[in-house]
């Protein structure tokens, strides 16, 4: 795949349910413009910064956070990652999309430790977001409400940009020669070729890419994302328990099973899945690989179990490709 593709590259910092596990820590997923450093972070578990660092990401490159709900697993850790990127002098606004209450426990927080941040928090209400929200001129982002025991959201990653590409056939049928001509008319100057004018904007193809990622909270629903899977590429959706012991365990949590994902993503016909968000009992050999059957049975494209700092991209045709495999 070349390089030039790639459009958002994602990095699971945590992959875990509830509570943290030698092998994994709670809720933490970074997404990355592959264009340049921008990256988004979906959901900050407690030990989430240790996990940044880890993966060798900047917190002056964050634009945005992006909190699905309150429970601890999925926020415990975002106070201590605003603070280390004040001490290590970041100025640049921060936009907050999360619970209004994620916003007050920070102002709280703050005015009871004496937090002083050197760089302003642009907070949006999540549930105000609903409409697609431009944070960078590549990256923009939009919620969908999901169902959990609290309000809970999911979250299209939208990435698109232009490309302008020179028409090297059509130069060749007319018998330019490759060179000065050919870097004139792509940087958009007319050039002479046997006494006639070439026009840049005749030779110039503008290509449109975009690609579509949704990052969904704790949710026993997966089809309230039905509208907004119609133009996506990717879901990464939880798959805390696999539908026995979901079935044991009862409706109470409101969590998925691997079962009602895969039906669900099968059904809209998703060309990718990506489950995150085990139970401590699916984490071992034998329970992912419950979880993987599961799957496999109900739905028939390209699937994977995410493992902490597992790390994928996904190009401008809509293909994810796994960076580290094992």
């Amino acid at each position: 795949m070349k390089n030039a593709n790639k459009m958002l590259h994602f990095t699971f910092l945590g992959t875990s349910s509830g509570v943290p596990t030698l092998t994994r820590n709670v809720s933490g997923l970074a997404i990355r413009n592959s264009k340049n450093k921008d990256w988004i972070l979906v959901d900050a578990g407690e030990g989430t910064q240790h996990r940044i660092q880890q993966a060798k990401l900047s917190l002056q490159n964050l634009v945005a956070i992006c909190i699905t709900h309150v429970h601890g697993d999925h926020c415990y850790g975002l106070i201590g990652l605003l603070a280390s990127a004040g001490m290590n002098d970041r100025t640049a606004p921060l936009t907050i999309i999360a619970p209004k209450e994620i916003q007050q426990w920070i102002e709280v927080t703050a005015l009871l430790t004496d937090l002083h941040l050197p760089y302003p928090l642009n907070f949006t209400d999540v549930k105000e977001s609903t409409q697609i929200q431009q944070i960078t001129d590549q990256l923009s982002i939009q919620s969908h409400r999901l169902s959990h025991r609290v309000p809970s959201f999911a979250f299209s990653i939208i990435a698109q940009y232009t490309q302008k590409k020179l028409d090297t056939q059509a130069l060749i049928q007319l018998g330019v020669a490759k060179g000065k001509a050919w870097g004139d008319l792509q940087q958009g100057l007319d050039v002479q070729f046997n006494k006639q004018t070439l026009k840049a904007a005749d030779f110039i193809r503008t290509l449109r890419h975009r690609v579509h990622a949704i990052v969904g909270g704790d949710n026993d629903h997966p089809d309230l994302l039905a509208q907004a899977c119609q133009d996506a590429q990717l879901l990464i959706h939880e798959s805390t328990y696999t539908q026995a012991i979901l079935d044991k365990v009862g409706s109470g949590p409101m969590h998925s099973s691997a079962k009602i994902v895969a039906e669900f993503a099968q059904q809209q016909g998703l060309i990718n899945l990506i489950l995150t968000h085990f139970s401590p009992r699916h984490q071992d050999c034998a329970g992912q690989q419950a979880i993987a059957d599961e799957v496999h049975q109900y739905y028939q494209g390209n699937f994977y179990l995410a493992d902490d700092f597992d790390q994928f991209t996904l190009d401008a045709t809509g293909q994810l490709s796994k960076v580290n495999p094992k």
